[in-house]
Formats: C-alpha cells, sequence, structure tokens
C-alpha cells in the first residue's frame, strides 16, 4: 500500500498557490480539497451547500456568540469546525490529499505523512495576476488582494496559534515570484523526496 501523503497549502492571494496545489494534486494522483469540500461536506450531512458557503472563511465575533456544552452558536465557527472534522476523518482514514488552507497545517500538524508549504509572491507579480484573471485594472487588484489576504489572516489566526504566514508554521515557504508555479512544484516535491528518503 502506497504511503500516506498530505499536503497543506497555505498561501498569499496571487501568489499561484491554488494552481500549485492543482499541480501536486495531479501529479501525485490523489485528491484536493479547498472551497468545494463544503459541498462533500453538505451532502454527508444532508445540508445545502450555499448555506454553508456563505459563512466561509468569514471572521467570528466572540462577542456575538457563546459556547454551551461544547455547542456554539456562531455559523462561522461550526462550518469552520465541520471543514476541521472532516479532513480529520479523512486523515485519519489514512488517505493521501492535498489541502489548500483550512487551517490545515495546524489541525493536521499530528500526521507524519504531512508536509506544509506556504506560497508567497511578490505585490506587482501577484497583483499582475490578478489584473489577468479577474479583469481588473491595478489598483483594484491591489485592494482586492490586501481584503483577501486580510481576511484569510484574520480566519486562520483565529484558530491557530501561530500567525498566518509566519514561516514558524510550515515546513517550507516558496516565492513563487522568484521560480514560477511549476518551479514551486518542483521544489515542494523535491522536498517531499527528501523527508520520504529520512523518514522511512
Amino acid at each position: 500500500m502506497e504511503k500516506q501523503l498530505i499536503i497543506s497549502v497555505g498561501r498569499e492571494f496571487g501568489s499561484g498557490g491554488h494552481e500549485v496545489a492543482q499541480k501536486l494534486a495531479d501529479d501525485y494522483g490523489i485528491a484536493l480539497y479547498d472551497h468545494d469540500l463544503l459541498k462533500e461536506i453538505a451532502a454527508k450531512k444532508n445540508l445545502k451547500s450555499e448555506d454553508l458557503e456563505a459563512y466561509d472563511e468569514l471572521k467570528w465575533n466572540r462577542f456575538l456568540y457563546r459556547t454551551v456544552r461544547g455547542l456554539n452558536s456562531s455559523p462561522e465557527q461550526n462550518v469552520a469546525n465541520l471543514q476541521f472534522d472532516f479532513l480529520k476523518e479523512k486523515a485519519k482514514s489514512g488517505e493521501s490529499f492535498v489541502v489548500v488552507g483550512r487551517c490545515s497545517e495546524t489541525i493536521l500538524r499530528e500526521y507524519e505523512s504531512m508536509v506544509s508549504i506556504f506560497i508567497r509572491g511578490d505585490k506587482p507579480q501577484k497583483a499582475e495576476r490578478i489584473m489577468k484573471y479577474y479583469n481588473m485594472n491595478e489598483k483594484d487588484a491591489l485592494g482586492f488582494m490586501k481584503e483577501k489576504d486580510k481576511r484569510r489572516k484574520q480566519y486562520h489566526n483565529r484558530y491557530c496559534p501561530i500567525a498566518w504566514g509566519d514561516s514558524r508554521n510550515y515546513d517550507l515557504v516558496v516565492n513563487s515570484s522568484r521560480v514560477g508555479v511549476d518551479g514551486c512544484v518542483e521544489q515542494v516535491k523535491h522536498y517531499i523526496d527528501l523527508v520520504r528518503k529520512y523518514h522511512k
């Protein structure tokens, strides 16, 4: 049986991190879990995916909700917990997969088969990617990038002890502006080969 491999991908908006994750999943022939995992959760729980997506990766306001007997009245936290539990179940089952975000580098840290990476980039190259992908001008792209990263940071830092983007939280941090998407994939695969070599 093939040894389990879990790849956790954190990324700055516009860095191409999602593309890196997709290429890794394709190269290893394993599943990719990103925001679409809510559809799988919804089907399993007999819920509407749109209802879950409405509260995905939102900032949780602790002053508006409370926890009683382990149950929280915050829909944002409940949706986050559903995703965390889903990923833990997949990991526990022995499945190999790539996961984008979802605090996965923290919630799956106990698994030796997990490799955590963070894809960052330089502002000009990230803005250029966003402008092209979303058909935006530079000013709008920079504002969009700032807002998306702010939202990711708030979400991550709500549930994780080490701040989003802090290199101590990841096995490997790669700058896509320096090596491109394919270069990031190459670096990650090389690192995984080394990890497997020294942890047989």
